[in-house]
């Protein structure tokens, strides 16, 4: 992390036993919050064999590991290690690899966080509102994982299948669209937007529909009249 954020500032380190008389290795740190602000972490490791537990806390007040509420926490950190990843941990893993940019890394969790949600549905409503919700945000992130890694023929199999489920909602033909345009299939493109556009109501409630004048994969387009004036047209 050091070496990613030069400003973050190391303030100490300890080490604590737990319940299970595990080491559990302690770091308090302060870096800039994104609003330049700093930010307190206490981070603590516990681990076993090929096994690590990594837990933090933030705070927007100086924080350490001496503090009663933090050590009472640490002592609660036990490692499972027969615990199976559940939805929620695998959808957030993910996000985490997509956030980094790691877009070939994060297209196969995405999809393995589809599986565990098939598993195990009910699952959904802690990170999501509901299944189908939960379906549409991770089946779209996974679809844009493999597209921007560049694999446009993975991102598009996943979408015609969500299609194929859940003909409704509207952004699994915005993102066909943007896999045809990466492809200069402007015909397509075309007819998959004004299948997203058809259905905009049903966008995910907080969600709204993007602006393809303003998006990279059609920006390439402007030159081309008869494209660019039909994208103007599409509601905003």
């Amino acid at each position: 992390m050091k070496k990613s954020n030069p400003k973050l500032k190391i303030l100490e380190t300890s080490e604590e036993t737990s319940p299970d008389n595990l080491p559990i290795s302690l770091v308090s740190y302060t870096a800039p919050g994104p609003d330049g602000r700093p930010v307190y972490s206490v981070r603590g490791f516990v681990a076993t064999g090929d096994i690590c537990g990594d837990l933090e806390v933030y705070s927007d007040t100086p924080i350490s590991a001496d503090d009663a509420v933090l050590k009472k926490i640490f002592a609660s950190y036990r490692l499972d290690e027969s615990y199976s990843p559940q939805f929620n941990d695998v959808f957030l893993y993910a996000q985490i690899l997509y956030q980094e940019r790691m877009y070939k890394a994060a297209g196969p969790i995405f999809e393995a966080a589809l599986v565990k949600l098939k598993e195990n549905p009910g699952m959904a409503s802690k990170m999501l509102r509901d299944t189908k919700t939960a379906r549409r945000v991770v089946t779209d992130q996974a679809g844009m994982a493999y597209g921007m890694s560049g694999d446009i023929t993975k991102a598009r199999s996943l979408f015609e299948k969500a299609i194929v489920e859940d003909p409704d909602y509207p952004m699994y033909y915005y993102n066909l669209a943007c896999a045809d345009a990466e492809e200069k299939n402007l015909a397509a493109a075309r007819n998959h937007l004004q299948q997203a556009f058809a259905r905009k109501a049903n966008v995910i409630s907080g969600e709204s529909m993007p602006d393809p004048t303003k998006d990279d994969s059609f920006l390439p387009y402007r030159s081309n009249k008869e494209f660019w004036a039909f994208l103007e047209t599409l509601p905003k």
